[in-house]
């Protein structure tokens, strides 16, 4: 039997078809039992980037636990620091494992997992849970999360969400001392762009939102959502902010929304530095064709960063708008 995800616990970007800039994540208690060591790394349905790891392989090392989902953008903005730590700390005895745990089923697809880990730059050692195993044996709720375990194999500090990259850096510097390796004062330096860039959190003023009718917020087409229905959409005179429309014929499912017919359109009235939207073609490998405007204008300075495969994320780096 498979245990259901409580994946309204996940506060972060990352959806089946757009997901619109950031809610920043504050301190979190951990309040559920820590899990039996690393033990629930061997519930891994299959490993990536390196065979599977087990209680010899990791014997003595201290290991860092990354939970992530690809489509995520909270861990996009991370990801600099891990990759970083994971090159620095290799040769003093550091192992990182990235436990890939799906929100939506296309990051199920095994061969989208081994694009992303390509185009992402994640070297390290993949651990693949689709039935979220691994997550269940760490009590795990968040993407991302950090644990970090000492050179017995006993968890010892998490991080939950974005930042304190300083702190959780000199964790990893603690336990490599504890288990007797040279000491290190200096941190990463990270310079991170594009997607990974660190949020512009004051001027940001549009959280996360869903196309898909299971969790979307503030859908202002005339009549409404029609749920699992080929209908067209329209957009109204005037939307508000961090409101959304469609125009065109579009069929509205539970997680993402699927285009009918060529010409539709996403409209979004948001405020904030970047808008990240991630979509894909309808059959693999082929691509999708669209354009970017904003207030009815395409930007020369418009920065756009692509995704292709069966999923597609654009990000947009503008001037905040009102």
């Amino acid at each position: 039997m498979v245990t259901e995800v409580n994946l309204n616990r996940r506060r972060f970007l990352g959806t089946a078809a757009m997901t619109i800039a950031a809610a920043q994540w504050g301190a979190i208690t951990f309040a559920k039992t820590r899990p039996p060591d690393l033990y629930p790394l061997t519930r891994a349905m299959t490993w990536l980037n390196s065979p599977p790891l087990t209680d010899a392989d990791l014997q003595g090392k201290v290991v860092l636990i990354e939970f992530w989902t690809y489509s995520c953008i909270n861990w996009r903005r991370q990801l600099p620091y891990v990759r970083a730590w994971a090159d620095k700390y290799r040769d003093q005895g550091l192992v990182v494992v990235g436990v890939h745990s799906p929100e939506f089923p296309f990051e199920k697809n095994i061969d989208n997992i081994r694009w992303a880990a390509k185009d992402m730059r994640v070297a390290y050692p993949i651990a693949v849970d689709n039935d979220h195993a691994v997550w269940r044996g760490f009590n795990n709720e968040y993407w991302p999360a950090l644990y970090f375990a000492d050179a017995k194999g006993k968890i010892r500090h998490h991080q939950f969400g974005e930042g304190e990259y300083e702190q959780s850096e000199k964790i990893i510097q603690k336990l490599l001392a504890e288990a007797g390796g040279s000491g290190h004062n200096v941190l990463v330096s990270v310079h991170a762009d594009g997607a990974e860039a660190v949020a512009d959190w004051n001027n940001l003023k549009s959280g996360e939102n869903y196309v898909g009718y299971g969790r979307t917020e503030n859908f202002s087409s005339s009549g409404g959502a029609r749920p699992d229905q080929r209908h067209e959409y329209s957009v109204p005179k005037a939307l508000g902010i961090n409101c959304w429309a469609l125009s065109g014929i579009w069929t509205m499912g539970r997680e993402a929304i699927a285009l009918n017919q060529a010409n539709g359109r996403i409209v979004y009235r948001f405020h904030a530095r970047d808008l990240h939207l991630v979509m894909g073609p309808s059959a693999p490998g082929t691509s999708a064709r669209f354009r970017v405007l904003i207030d009815g204008l395409r930007r020369k300075t418009l920065t756009v960063s692509m995704w292709t495969t069966a999923a597609t994320a654009l990000l947009l780096n503008h001037e905040c708008i009102n």
